[in-house]
C-alpha cells in the first residue's frame, strides 16, 4: 500500500487542506449499525448531497429488498487521484478496508474511461449518470457586465483577446481593474480543469462536436495565451473559490486576485450562498453570501458537462454482498425520489420533470436556460493529449521553496522520523513536476547559521534559477539539512527576505511564488507579523501587479501557530495548506506543488 501512495503524490489534490472539502481519502469509521456498509468514492462537490441520498436511501424500496440492511456513506476523493489509485493497482490506500469503495462517483465519465483505457474495462463496471452540472466560467458580476452580461454573449475567444491584449481590462474601459486574470485548476486531478483546457481546443478549432488530437494540437497557440492569463493553478476550485470570498468579505472587490474562475455550476451556486468551499453544512451553521455574487458565464462556443457517473467497482476488496448493495443504491439514484433531492444541492436531475427549484435563478447568478451549445465529451486519446500539451505550455513557475530547520524540527512523527526527514522528504518528491524550464530555488531558515545571511539566518541551498537537470544534486543538497545547525525560528525575516528576492526577479510571464514551511510561531525575528503583512500585501490592492508573488505557506505540525501563516496567505492572494498530520508532509507538498 505504501508504494501505492507513493506513486500518487505528485499532482495530488484534495488530500490534505484548511477546508472541510479537502480530507484524506476516507477518515473516521462507520457506525456498528449491523448493516452492511458501503463507502462511495466522490469528488468534494457531492458530498454534501450524497449524505442525503444515502438518508433517502435506507427508506428506499430499492434498500428494503436487499436482504440485510446497508448503510452507504461518500468518502472524499478527487476525481483524478481516484483514477491514479485505480489505475495503479494494488489496495485502495487507506489503513481502514472499510473505508474502501464499493462505489465510484467522479465527476465526469473522463475518468472512467481512462481507468478502462489504462486498467481493465472490468475494474470500472458500468457507469450510469445520475446528475450533471456544466462548467462554466465564474466572474464577478461588475466584471461580467463590463463585457457586455448579460444581454451580449461571451466567448473563449473574447477571454483569450483579453488575456493577448497587454492592456488588459483597460481594453474595455476599465483600466483600474488591471490584467485579466483567470484561475483554473490542474487537469491531470480536476475535472474543471480538464474540461477548460478542451472547451479551449473546441474553441480554436471553431468545432461543436468530433474533437480530435489534431485539433489539439492546432490549438495550441490559443490555448499558451490562454494560460498565460493563469494566475496559479489551484489544487482545488474550493480554496480558489474561499480566497476570493475572503477578499470581497473584508471590504475588497476581489478584482486584484482573480477576473474569471473556472467552476462547475454547481460550485458557483454554493459560493453564492457564502458555502466556497462547498463543505456540510452544519445544523444550525448560518451562510453569509458574498459581498458581490459570481456570475455564470456559459461561452457562446459551448460548454462541457461534468456528468457524474456512478459505478460498482470491479475490484477485488469488494464482496458480493457489497455487490449487490450498490448496484441497489446506484439504482435507487436513477428514481425520481433521487432526483428531487439533486436540485437542492446545486446539481441539475437527469429527469427532466423535476423542476429546478429556487436556486437556478438569476439571484444566484445562474441561467437555467444554459448553456445554450453542449460540447460532447471527447475519444480518450483526445483527452490525453489535451492534458499531454497542456504539461508543456502551462504557464511557467519561478518558485523558492522556504523551509524551516529550527531545533524542534527534531520533534519524532511517529513513524521513525523527525519532522525534518518528513520535510526533506516532501520536498524532494515534488522535484519530479518540474519542467526543466521551470525556476526552482531552495533556502534553509534557523539562527545563527555560520554561511548564511540576514543576520546569518538564512542558508541558500539553491539559488532560483532554471531546474534544468539539477533535479538529483538538489535532492542531495536538501538531504544535507539533516545536518543543519538548528536553534530558533526567524519565520518572519525569512519571509520578508525571501518576498525581496522574488519580487526582484518576478516576470509577468511567470507565476511567481514562495513556499514556506513552518512547524511553530516566530521567536526570533526582528520584523513584526503587522509590519510584513504591509509590506507584502502592498501588491495585491485592486487592480494587482503584472508580476505578484504569492505566498503559500505550510502549517507543519500539531503545534503550527496557524493563524499568521493564514494571514500571510491572504495577503498575498495566496492559499495556505495545513499539515497538521507530519506524516504526510509528502502528500501536502504535492498538493502545493498542483498550484505551479
Amino acid at each position: 500500500m505504501g508504494a501505492l501512495v507513493l506513486a500518487a503524490t505528485i499532482g495530488l489534490t484534495g488530500c490534505f487542506g484548511s477546508s472541510p472539502d479537502e480530507g484524506d481519502p476516507g477518515e473516521g469509521d462507520f457506525a456498528d449499525d449491523g448493516c452492511t456498509h458501503i463507502a462511495v468514492a466522490t469528488s468534494s462537490e457531492k458530498v454534501n448531497m450524497l449524505d442525503a441520498l444515502a438518508a433517502a436511501f435506507k427508506d428506499s424500496p430499492e434498500a428494503e429488498a436487499l436482504d440485510e440492511c446497508a448503510t452507504v456513506r461518500p468518502v472524499n476523493v478527487s476525481s483524478g487521484d481516484a483514477t491514479r489509485y485505480l489505475t495503479a493497482g494494488g489496495d485502495w490506500p487507506n489503513e481502514n478496508p472499510e473505508l474502501w469503495p464499493t462505489l465510484w462517483s467522479p465527476a465526469s465519465t473522463v475518468w472512467t474511461e481512462r481507468v478502462a483505457a489504462a486498467a481493465s474495462p472490468s475494474l470500472v463496471g458500468e457507469p450510469e449518470s445520475f446528475t450533471r452540472t456544466p462548467v462554466v466560467f465564474g466572474m464577478p458580476e461588475a466584471m461580467a457586465r463590463a463585457l457586455g452580461y448579460p444581454g451580449k454573449p461571451i466567448s473563449i475567444t473574447d477571454i483569450e483577446q483579453l488575456c493577448a491584449d497587454p492592456d488588459g481590462w483597460g481594453s474595455v474601459g476599465k483600466p483600474v481593474w488591471g490584467s485579466f486574470k483567470i484561475s483554473k485548476t490542474n487537469p491531470n486531478t480536476s475535472t474543471t480543469g480538464l474540461s477548460a483546457i478542451l472547451m479551449q481546443s473546441y474553441e480554436a478549432s471553431g468545432k461543436t462536436e468530433g474533437l480530435t488530437a489534431a485539433d489539439v494540437a492546432a490549438a495550441e497557440d490559443f490555448s499558451r495565451v490562454f494560460e498565460e492569463c493563469v494566475i496559479h493553478y489551484g489544487d482545488t476550485t474550493g480554496k480558489v473559490l474561499t480566497t476570493l470570498y475572503d477578499e470581497t468579505q473584508n471590504g475588497a472587490s476581489g478584482s486584484g486576485y482573480v477576473s474569471a474562475v473556472a467552476v462547475e455550476e454547481t460550485s458557483l451556486l454554493n459560493y453564492n450562498q457564502g458555502n466556497p468551499d462547498s463543505h456540510t453544512v452544519q445544523p444550525g451553521e448560518k451562510l453569509t453570501p458574498p459581498k458581490e455574487k459570481l456570475v455564470a458565464v456559459y461561452p457562446e462556443g459551448g460548454s462541457m458537462w461534468s456528468d457524474n457517473p456512478v459505478t460498482v467497482l470491479g475490484a477485488d476488496w469488494v464482496t458480493p454482498v457489497q455487490r449487490e448493495a450498490g448496484e441497489a443504491f446506484a439504482a435507487f439514484l436513477q428514481t425520481e425520489p433521487a432526483q428531487k433531492i439533486l436540485p437542492q444541492f446545486g446539481f441539475r436531475p437527469l429527469d427532466e420533470s423535476v423542476p429546478l427549484g429556487k436556486l437556478f435563478t438569476e439571484e444566484y447568478g445562474v441561467d437555467p436556460a444554459g448553456p445554450a451549445v453542449t460540447l460532447p465529451r471527447p475519444q480518450v486519446d483526445v483527452v490525453s493529449a489535451a492534458i499531454d500539451q497542456w504539461t508543456q505550455i502551462r504557464k511557467p513557475s519561478s518558485v523558492l521553496e522556504v523551509i524551516d530547520i529550527s531545533g524542534s524540527m527534531d520533534e519524532a512523527i511517529g513513524d521513525g522520523r523527525s519532522k525534518l526527514d518528513g520535510a526533506i522528504e516532501g520536498a524532494q518528491a515534488t522535484l519530479g513536476h518540474f519542467r526543466t524550464t521551470d525556476e526552482v530555488g531552495v533556502w534553509a531558515f534557523t539562527t545563527g547559521l555560520e554561511s548564511g545571511f540576514g543576520d546569518g539566518n538564512i542558508a541558500v541551498l539553491r539559488d532560483v534559477s532554471p531546474l534544468a537537470a539539477d533535479r538529483e544534486s538538489l535532492g542531495s543538497s536538501l538531504d544535507d539539512l539533516h545536518f543543519a545547525n538548528r536553534q530558533g525560528t526567524p519565520l518572519y525575516d525569512a519571509i520578508s527576505l525571501a518576498y525581496d528576492e522574488m519580487r526582484a526577479r518576478a516576470e509577468p510571464g511567470r507565476i511567481n511564488a514562495i513556499v514556506v514551511l513552518s512547524d511553530g510561531e516566530d521567536t526570533d525575528s526582528s520584523i513584526s507579523l503587522d509590519s510584513l503583512i504591509a509590506k507584502i500585501g502592498t501588491a495585491e490592492r485592486e487592480g494587482g501587479d503584472a508580476a505578484p508573488v504569492r505566498i503559500f505557506p505550510i502549517a507543519y505540525g500539531e503545534g503550527a501557530d496557524t493563524g499568521p501563516l493564514q494571514r500571510i496567505a491572504e495577503a498575498t492572494g495566496g492559499q495556505w495548506f495545513d499539515a497538521s498530520d507530519p506524516a504526510k508532509i509528502d502528500l501536502v507538498f504535492a498538493s502545493v506543488i498542483n498550484n505551479f
